[in-house]
């Protein structure tokens, strides 16, 4: 009996032993992987570290104006760029993956952000074409190049130079933005989910705005033709005939307008 039960006993322990052999021989490579796991360097570049941006607003800034959701970045004022950077940090402007992507971020990084796109250089994609009448169309344009001095709207042109191509160093242009964005952007400041430091301008021409001028400035501007050179204005180019939308004197050296635009 004592043998048939030693035989027994092997029997029923051998499989098992030879089961954690194999299991710990498939183990090993992994264990070892944990400790020395494999090395992945990631380029420390400006493009790598600004691929959140780009992957909504293009390599270079460009937008998608396929979509007329996503803005062009490409060319506008550093400072305009930096200071919306820092406006998404302080809740100013509300939008979550941009709140999210920039909390983290120093003022130094965001003006290094926004340099490297103001310099960006690549051309204009033509947007979506809205479908609005030709009288739309023209309301539009009077709004932007005359304003509305009984309603006390300055036209765009005050702030945002003669060809809308913004000015230097932190108004931006308006041409070249789609229609979708312009007039979401519009609306913003009207509803209170975007803002600026105060006085902010934008947010009391806006409120005196209805629908359909929102509707016929943002149609003018995405399908006004393109001037010959995009560049920003240089600073003092434009002296604004406005203080936050009231037509008159331009304002005192202490109390400038901001120009937060589009």
């Amino acid at each position: 009996m004592p043998g048939a039960y030693t035989s027994w006993m092997t029997r029923c322990f051998r499989i098992p032993l030879r089961g954690v052999l194999l299991l710990a021989a498939l183990l090993l490579p992994a264990v070892h992987a944990a400790d020395n796991p494999p090395t992945h360097t990631v380029p420390d570049t400006l493009a790598q570290r600004i691929a959140s941006c780009t992957a909504c607003h293009g390599e270079h800034g460009e937008g998608s104006p396929g979509t007329g959701f996503f803005p062009r970045l490409a060319g506008k004022p550093a400072e305009y760029l930096a200071r919306q950077l820092r406006y998404f940090q302080l809740g100013l402007r509300r939008y979550g993956p941009m709140e999210y992507t920039v909390r983290p971020l120093t003022d130094t990084y965001m003006h290094e952000i926004a340099s490297y796109f103001a310099q960006q250089e690549v051309p204009y994609s033509p947007s979506p074409t809205p479908r609005v009448s030709a009288a739309q169309l023209a309301r539009g344009q009077a709004l932007t190049e005359h304003g509305d001095p009984g309603r006390k709207i300055p036209p765009c042109q005050a702030c945002h130079g003669s060809q809308l191509t913004g000015v230097q160093p932190s108004t931006p242009g308006l041409v070249g933005l789609p229609y979708d964005y312009v007039s979401s952007q519009l609306g913003s400041w009207r509803t209170g989910t975007r803002a600026a430091a105060a006085p902010d301008c934008m947010s009391t021409i806006a409120n005196r705005l209805t629908p359909a001028d929102i509707t016929a400035v943002s149609a003018f501007l995405a399908t006004r033709q393109l001037p010959a050179d995009m560049h920003a204005q240089p600073p003092g180019s434009v002296t604004p005939p406005l203080q936050c939308g009231v037509l008159g004197n331009a304002p005192p050296a202490e109390a400038p307008v901001k120009g937060d635009g589009a």
